[in-house]
């Protein structure tokens, strides 16, 4: 019998693709949180059109909150086409240009659009600046604390707009969860035609990577060529990120390979089903001095292949918590450490609501904290 060879964490990041030729990368397995690979994930960058991912991301917040429809119309600006008519990638918006949400968002999210993310912009917030704000505000509610938009499409603006890594992996998780219809309809198209224009999608990974639906490329020379893309295999998704390659080639190459290198090189353990109970929390003032601790999703974590690392679960929350708590509501997180890897967490619902108590029952607890 011969022996299995267990390899470690170095060896296998010794395999990881070339991303070197990329000044900045960045792998997360959206399952667990964690990051399989990541090189100057916290730098700030120039995005380019990567930026639109922000603008799109935006405007899925205002259809959920009902402020935004895929059926209004927008009629484009004079002095919107004479400056965005075939500046850059577009999708060729004539001058009288009436064209409905649903349109814009093709054509920002498959062929890159220039236009349609002016015409968005100010059609949906009256004013390219007051989107801009929105699309900020937007980035800080999610916890993208390291970047900060100055267009809703990228083109350079002497550095006004910056992201990392990191906070684009945030976006892209963000999205990808909260909007999951939005995304699957909207990302992911090979081509999108508009009018007498019809247009392929620069996307390295989509029809040529096993589960690729997205997200977006970017380039300007002061940029180079940038990428947030994803993919989902077998349950799994990734995400990914790749800044300043030197080209067009070198960039589609490194993202397939850093991408595939994700999936072949890490296998996913379940270890919670969505709405198991993890554990348990105390509670204050409550009609329960503790609620149970459920997950919100399958609890799985990536390790290497061919390596069996120490695993390490740990409930954090700040307690006991204090009542009233609904069910559903996240009070906990759940951190996972590999050995070898970043600790990663996940949210921890209460598992159902507790009431806050009877004045007999906060007697009968502050007799029993005596003791």
């Amino acid at each position: 019998m011969v022996a299995a060879t267990m390899l470690s964490a170095a060896q296998v990041s010794a395999r990881v693709p070339a991303v070197e030729e990329a000044p900045i990368a960045l792998l997360v397995d959206l399952n667990s949180g964690q990051v399989l690979q990541e090189r100057e994930a916290n730098r700030r960058f120039l995005p380019a059109s990567i930026t639109k991912v922000m603008t799109v991301f935006t405007a899925f917040e205002l259809m959920a909150e009902g402020k935004l429809s895929p059926k209004q119309t927008f009629t484009i600006r004079p002095d919107t086409h004479e400056e965005w008519y075939r500046k850059g990638s577009t999708m060729f918006l004539p001058a009288d240009a009436q064209v409905d949400v649903e349109d814009l968002l093709m054509g920002i999210t498959t062929v890159s659009a220039n236009d349609a993310s002016m015409v968005l912009a100010e059609g949906a917030r009256g004013s390219v600046d007051a989107w801009i704000a929105l699309m900020n505000q937007k980035a800080r509610e999610i916890g993208m604390a390291n970047s900060h938009f100055g267009t809703p499409n990228g083109w350079p603006d002497e550095g006004k707009t910056f992201v990392t890594a990191r906070d684009l992996a945030v976006l892209a998780e963000t999205m990808i969860e909260r909007h999951a219809v939005k995304y699957e309809h909207y990302f992911g198209h090979s081509d999108y035609r508009y009018g007498d224009y019809a247009q392929s999608n620069h996307d390295p990974l989509v029809g040529r990577v096993e589960g690729a639906d997205g997200i977006k490329t970017g380039f300007t020379n002061e940029a180079g060529y940038g990428f947030l893309g994803s993919a989902q295999r077998d349950g799994r998704r990734l995400v990914m990120v790749v800044g300043g390659a030197r080209s067009e080639e070198a960039r589609a190459q490194i993202s397939r390979d850093f991408i595939e290198w994700g999936f072949s090189s890490f296998a996913s353990r379940q270890l919670y089903a969505a709405g198991d109970e993890v554990g348990t929390a105390r509670v204050q003032a409550g009609s329960m001095s503790e609620v149970g601790l459920i997950a919100a999703k399958p609890v799985q974590l990536s390790v290497l292949r061919g390596t069996d690392p120490e695993v390490k679960l740990v409930i954090r929350y700040d307690g006991p918590l204090r009542a009233p708590i609904a069910a559903g509501e996240e009070v906990a997180v759940l951190e996972m450490s590999v050995e070898g890897m970043p600790t990663s967490s996940l949210p921890l619902l209460a598992a159902e609501a507790v009431e806050t108590a009877s004045p007999l029952r906060r007697v009968i607890d502050g007799i029993a904290g005596w003791f």
